[in-house]
């Protein structure tokens, strides 16, 4: 991990002095992170480098995991599916299923935070265990559109929060409790998105037998059928027929979703006949996504739905061209043809890879502007800073008048 200093010469020294009087407010009170896993995700990957930041400003900043089996997990990623507006059938059972595994979790779990910080739906029936502390749910999806039945469902047990976090303003919903818009961040820091040698870059290409002769298109994620990876070797087939390239579809699976190996066979047999597509899944390795990102010309990100999109942001901060969907909480990143290029379909994300390709300082242009509005809305010292005001904010309620 990166000591607090080591961002001041990317942030500046005010920003830190602000987190470290911040921090000072918040000594005595534990923060108590709760999510469903430690590999894979966005979640994961932020509470990894958040928790340990807080501690050293002094904060006592935790993270604990609520255990589920495959049944419960099937389930959840159904939620998932259908909080993101997808058509998905949920049955008694399946909410049974969640409601026996979460009766398990509130007996096992112990709850000692002054502040209780839960994370997405898996661990949302913890409330049951709230007493004097504050408890807060933080939404890291897309829930614009969510299927009613499910979010009905998840709501009797939200409602009972002191507060709820959003990505984006769409995602906010009619609650009768406070709300707050903080959006995700990525470390400048860490191995996915610190400098790296062009001999480290070359090192991974030639591990997976990727040549550089050709334009590199990229797309980083999960395999999920919400990232629409089949998409995205759709728009690879239009722009070959007018620029020679190659694709990489690489990224690893997350221990909380069952589906990643059924779609990652879907997407092998898709490109079985063609030698210029790279599928890679990397088991947690960072430095090899961020050689991955340095070495593309052009990094798309094809979701159908999205919370916001991590990968967006780190391949906005190595100052790539982007070519994302018009969803979620990417058009936070992206201002189209100010930091990158937004898509509405297959069609138009080819439309915007040709125009990146054959326009190669527009592209750099669209690459540093993207690298500016990452630095300024969506680095980590942001993200610590609006955790910390939050935090403090559930202590000051007065005055406060909800809808």
């Amino acid at each position: 991990m990166a000591r607090i200093e080591e961002y001041i010469p990317i942030v500046g020294q005010p920003i830190v002095d602000d987190l470290r009087l911040l921090a000072e407010r918040l000594k005595g009170k534990a923060i108590q992170n709760i999510n469903s896993t430690s590999v894979g995700g966005g979640v994961a990957e932020i509470l990894h480098r958040i928790v340990p930041l807080l501690k050293e400003l002094g904060v006592d900043a935790r993270w604990d995991l609520i255990k589920g089996g495959e049944q419960f997990f099937d389930v959840t990623k159904k939620f998932h599916n259908a909080l993101h507006g997808m058509p998905t059938e949920i049955s008694q059972k399946d909410f049974d299923t969640f409601l026996d595994t979460s009766r398990s979790n509130i007996e096992e779990v112990s709850i000692y935070g002054d502040v209780v910080f839960i994370h997405d739906p898996q661990p949302v029936a913890l409330i049951k265990k709230k007493k004097e502390n504050k408890w807060v749910w933080r939404c890291h999806i897309d829930v614009s559109e969510p299927n009613q039945k499910v979010w009905e469902f998840l709501r009797g047990f939200i409602d009972g929060y002191d507060a709820a976090v959003f990505s984006a303003p769409a995602f906010s919903q009619r609650l009768p409790i406070r709300q707050f818009l903080i959006s995700p961040s990525i470390d400048p820091l860490s191995d996915k998105n610190k400098e790296l040698p062009q001999e480290a870059i070359d090192s991974v290409l030639i591990k997976y037998g990727i040549p550089k002769d050709k334009p590199i298109i990229t797309q980083i994620s999960r395999f999920d059928r919400l990232k629409d990876p089949l998409g995205v070797i759709e728009v690879y087939k239009q722009v070959k027929r007018y620029s020679d390239c190659r694709l990489i579809l690489a990224g690893g699976g997350a221990s909380d979703d069952p589906e990643g190996m059924e779609v990652l066979s879907e997407v092998k047999e898709a490109a079985k006949d063609d030698a210029d597509i790279h599928i890679l899944l990397l088991p947690q390795n960072d430095i090899e996504i961020n050689a991955l990102q340095r070495a593309s010309t052009v990094i798309l990100q094809k979701s159908i739905k999205e919370g916001f999109g991590l990968t967006v942001a780190e391949a906005l901060w190595k100052a790539k061209p982007v070519v994302a969907s018009h969803v979620g909480g990417i058009p936070l990143q992206i201002t189209h043809k100010y930091s990158g290029l937004l898509c509405h379909s297959i069609e138009g994300a080819s439309f915007a890879v040709k125009q990146l390709l054959n326009s190669p300082d527009y592209a750099r242009r669209l690459g540093e502007s993207g690298r500016e509005h990452i630095k300024n809305n969506f680095l980590i010292t942001r993200h610590l800073r609006d955790y910390m005001l939050l935090f403090l904010s559930l202590y000051h309620t007065e005055d406060i008048v909800y809808l």
